[in-house]
């Protein structure tokens, strides 16, 4: 039901794993700058910016993001940027794929993934592999599917990414396994992920996790248990007006209530996920609303309202391609109408339910799913013993080629290297002279940048632990404050030399030099890349490269460890990182 990866595409406008929701809204309260950038931008600044204007209006209101991606691909006709276009396809894809456009979506993925594959664009490809198992799974290719999020497990361990890159496919393989009956590999999945989730502090993730495990707890029959996992992520759901998910989490929490025989509970719930479908237009929930509310209305008996529901439900399913809703729906259908007495009708609908599930779960498909993984692992192992042959034979071609290399010297070369012999002594003396000189100005250079690293590891601990000093300090003389006859004697010396010793500019500088001189002016290169770039940012940015914690920073710039996450989000908007780049990574490349 739930798709992480879809979150996961829509945040990388760009992230790592599940979209933040604080920079979610951050990102939509400044909507209006990002409009006035239209105005003064170009070329592939200005298409950047519709793909993120298309992002933030997308998971609200996909009908006034579409308007935006539409005007960023009449753009790229202009510029002779391929990898720009490669992106645009993912982005439409994707816009298919919220909409519950499914067939729609499916060629556009393969067309974006053919071009990842061209353009050597792994990070993309990672992405796309995993959003093209979300649509074959919805279309039932579920042997598709696994392979699909398989593949993209598989370029982000080629990538060398971290856990929080491949939660989103071991999510999407806890899905699967739970559609297929396979509750204790599905909770293995899922388990997997929220370890990921809490250790890097992945909140949106962890919510969409847990609630995944109450639709298992759902499944086994464990209802009440269920409800509160499901309303711990509506709740997180709704503070960051996250539509699409506060719909999933509507329509679960009435499959709770609905199990539980607490048919008016489950039926607000149900109306409220239509009601935000509607709102958002996004088929999926329409889909889900419609054939939840359908099933209510079998429980109380309104047969004909049923069908009504039930037939839009099935409208909107045959149109985006969805043939797992459909084995779901047809049974509803068969039940309404044998309780109208239309048996014919019923004993059709049950006839295009198993002709559905056999086509979709038939046992040697489930089997090759389930070997999918084992395959996965083996195809691994015989790589890398096909690389060890092929680097072996590299070595031994090479031996022998020497050896051949050696006899050819010995031989038919052996008047020549005498004849000449005297000026290849010189030669090779003049090579060794030159030789050791070269090492010993790079010995020379070598001690220089590691007095240079020691000094400036000096300098870090020395603003970092000057600064910790004052800071307590200042704290023991607000503490004075208690004692007004010591406080008065002493505090306004205290304070001016604390104002002297605070980190000055000197400091810094200082510190800036020796950096530079490590670390092939750093600050230059920043300068050149990014011209607006402040002396602050280009700060911050040093410490980052330094590898200093949050913490260690905030110590030496005297300012709370908020202010400098704040200060770190605002220097990855100006160096124009996607949320999948790695600030301290990235300095690290420069």
């Amino acid at each position: 039901m739930k798709n992480l990866i879809t979150i996961l595409s829509f945040a990388a406008l760009f992230s790592v794993f599940f979209a933040n929701a604080q920079d979610d809204a951050y990102r939509y309260r400044n909507i209006d700058s990002m409009l006035q950038l239209l105005k003064t931008q170009q070329d592939t600044a200005l298409v950047a910016t519709y793909r993120a204007v298309f992002s933030t209006y997308a998971s609200r209101d996909p009908e006034k993001a579409k308007p935006y991606l539409d005007t960023a691909f009449v753009l790229t006709k202009d510029l002779n940027n391929p990898k720009i276009k490669v992106r645009l396809l993912k982005d439409l894809g994707h816009y298919h794929d919220q909409m519950g456009e499914y067939a729609k979506a499916m060629p556009i993925y393969q067309q974006a993934i053919d071009s990842c594959i061209a353009y050597d664009m792994k990070p993309l490809l990672q992405l796309t592999y995993n959003n093209m198992g979300t649509v074959k799974k919805y279309l039932g290719d579920l042997e598709g599917a696994m392979d699909s999020f398989l593949k993209s497990i598989q370029v982000s361990n080629e990538l060398g990414e971290t856990d929080d890159y491949r939660a989103p496919s071991y999510s999407n393989i806890g899905k699967l396994h739970a559609q297929l009956g396979n509750l204790e590999e599905s909770n293995k999945y899922y388990r997997l992920t929220e370890e990921i989730c809490l250790k890097f502090g992945l909140d949106y993730g962890l919510a969409i996790t847990r609630s995944n495990l109450a639709e298992n707890m759902i499944t086994a029959g464990d209802y009440l248990n269920a409800l509160p996992l499901y309303k711990h992520a509506l709740t997180f759901f709704e503070k960051s007006n996250d539509f699409p998910e506060m719909g999933e989490q509507y329509n679960f929490i009435g499959d709770a209530y609905y199990n539980l025989d607490s048919l008016n509970q489950s039926k607000i719930f149900y109306a409220k996920a239509l009601q935000i479908g509607q709102q958002i237009k996004e088929k999926k929930m329409l889909m889900n609303g419609n054939h939840n509310l359908g099933r209510i209305a079998i429980r109380e008996g309104s047969y004909e309202r049923a069908l009504a529901f039930l037939t839009e439900s099935t409208k909107i399913a045959k149109e985006a391609g969805n043939n797992l809703e459909l084995v779901k729906i047809y049974p509803d259908f068969a039940k309404a109408h044998a309780a109208l007495g239309q048996y014919q009708k019923a004993f059709h609908y049950s006839e295009l339910h198993f002709a559905k599930y056999d086509f979709i779960f038939q046992k040697e498909k489930v089997e090759q799913i389930n070997e999918l993984e084992v395959k996965y692992q083996t195809q691994k192992k015989e790589a890398e013993i096909a690389l060890q042959e092929v680097e072996i034979n590299t070595l031994n071609e090479k031996a022998r080629a020497d050896k051949l290399q050696k006899g050819l010297y010995a031989g038919g070369m052996a008047s020549a290297l005498a004849l000449f012999g005297l000026s290849v002594f010189g030669y090779r003396q003049r090579i060794k002279k030159n030789r050791i000189a070269r090492e010993k100005q790079e010995e020379i250079y070598r001690q220089e940048i590691e007095h240079k690293k020691k000094e400036l590891t000096s300098q870090t601990l020395h603003l970092v632990q000057k600064n910790t000093f004052i800071q307590e300090l200042k704290e023991n003389l607000e503490n004075l404050k208690s004692s007004p006859d010591k406080f008065k004697t002493e505090f306004r010396r205290i304070v001016m030399l604390l104002k002297k010793e605070n980190a000055s500019d000197k400091d810094w500088e200082v510190f800036k030099t020796y950096f530079a001189d490590v670390h092939n002016d750093f600050d230059q290169k920043l300068k050149t890349l990014y011209s607006d770039i402040s002396e602050k940012e280009i700060r911050l940015a040093a410490f980052l490269r330094m590898n200093l914690t949050t913490k260690e920073i905030a110590a030496t710039l005297n300012v709370l460890p908020d202010s400098i996450l704040k200060s770190k989000y605002r220097l990855k908007k100006k160096l124009n990182l996607d949320k999948k780049t790695d600030l301290t990574s990235f300095l690290n490349t420069l």
